[in-house]
């Protein structure tokens, strides 16, 4: 079949079963309430836990860097594009974290495509947990270690795929997994993970990606959240485009796999780093993190609140504890039509399908913000009350 019409046919595959996913222009910053379309909605499906997105402290750091160091930094952070900006936020970043060292990507998904490709190869074994982020199975691509995948969240299929005779062999390990698992909600088995990893001689790489800023000592993270730091046999990736409100992401631990990235991570070294003003604005979220503790706390409250409406409502929510918050509805078709029926209500509710979560598991993934208010909370629960009534 010729390529144009291959690709005509999977376009149309995903069309007839409601797969198709189209962009939504935002015209406004981001945050809490955001207009589309001329028309203002409450947002429920950002990353933008601590609502700091838009914060003034972080807009003024990067105006005032954008004055002073422009737009661009100019090439790769091993050429000449490695500026104060940088160096001053590494240092920080582990220093509140409890690391040795920390390293700028300039994404998490290229963070996550680092670590396995700079310490893995033929001859050695990397396992993750089933249900891991694209980025962390895309890892597994680039390279060439033994892959296996353990069920979801459970240790002692972890342990069994780490001590069979062909891992065995393994001459290194790696263990990675989401620390708070993006569509469901959840965290992983850290504390656990961790003694198993310690075990096996092997080293365990967490996601932070949802749990840095939001869980933990004032927002340390999923390590601080089980009461430990990176180490020599923790590795911590963490971003700073959702909780920080900025953009970008890091690595962090021992200093001597820090610099072992730093010299082999090909997404490190062949990529442009971020621009001064976004580091200087991710170094005031840092501080803002650390001086309005109120966001944490405002967040728990609201994640309390919404759990009990929705569970008096008898919608099918998932257990969590983070402000991610999925209420599984089955198939495509029934979480675009609840989806549109909270549009009516002024609530965007994005409705997530395959590939992002498996057939038959469709849901609302609600996200929650410390900048969402109690009214806020009540006008998407008189939605929900609709979805149900109106669909299921």
């Amino acid at each position: 079949m010729p390529w144009r019409q291959s690709l005509v046919e999977q376009h149309r595959h995903r069309q007839q079963n409601q797969l198709w996913r189209n962009r939504k222009q935002l015209d406004s910053a981001q945050s809490v309430e955001v207009v589309r379309e001329a028309k203002r909605f409450v947002n429920f499906c950002s990353n933008d836990y601590l609502g700091l997105a838009h914060h003034p402290d972080l807009i003024a750091a990067a105006q005032k860097a954008t004055a002073a160091w422009g737009t661009g930094s100019g090439a790769s952070h091993l050429i000449c594009g490695h500026q104060a900006s940088h160096h001053l936020l590494e240092q920080e970043l582990a220093e509140f974290i409890g690391a040795e060292k920390a390293l700028l990507c300039s994404t998490g998904y290229m963070a996550n495509l680092a670590v396995p490709q700079s310490f893995l190869g033929r001859g050695d074994l990397l396992l993750q947990d089933r249900l891991n982020h694209a980025s962390l199975l895309d890892s597994a691509k680039l390279c060439r270690a033994q892959f296996r995948r353990f069920q979801h969240r459970d240790c002692a299929d972890a342990e069994r795929l780490l001590t069979d005779s062909t891992a065995n062999k393994a001459k290194r390990k790696l263990i990675s997994t989401d620390a708070v698992f993006s569509m469901d909600g959840d965290i992983a088995p850290i504390q656990q993970l961790s003694d198993l990893a310690e075990k096996q001689s092997a080293v365990l790489l967490i996601d932070d990606a949802h749990g840095f800023g939001v869980i933990g000592n004032q927002g340390r993270g999923s390590y601080s959240h089980a009461g430990l730091a990176p180490n020599q046999q923790r590795l911590m990736l963490g971003t700073l485009g959702k909780a920080m409100g900025s953009f970008g992401a890091f690595i962090a631990g021992d200093s001597l796999y820090i610099d072992h990235l730093q010299q082999h991570a090909r997404t490190y070294v062949y990529t442009t780093a971020l621009p001064a003003p976004v580091a200087e604005a991710s170094r005031a979220a840092l501080r803002v993190l650390q001086k309005e503790t109120w966001r944490q706390e405002k967040l728990a409250e609201s994640i309390e609140y919404i759990r009990r409406g929705i569970t008096e409502l008898g919608l099918d929510l998932l257990p969590s504890a983070t402000p991610i918050q999925p209420i599984l509805l089955g198939d495509a078709d029934c979480a675009l039509k609840a989806s549109k029926i909270l549009e009516r209500h002024n609530i965007w509710l994005s409705a997530i399908r395959p590939p992002t979560v498996p057939v038959g598991s469709c849901r609302l993934r609600i996200t929650l913000s410390a900048e969402h208010s109690t009214a806020h909370l009540d006008q998407l629960l008189t939605g929900l009350t609709a979805v149900k009534t109106e669909l299921l």
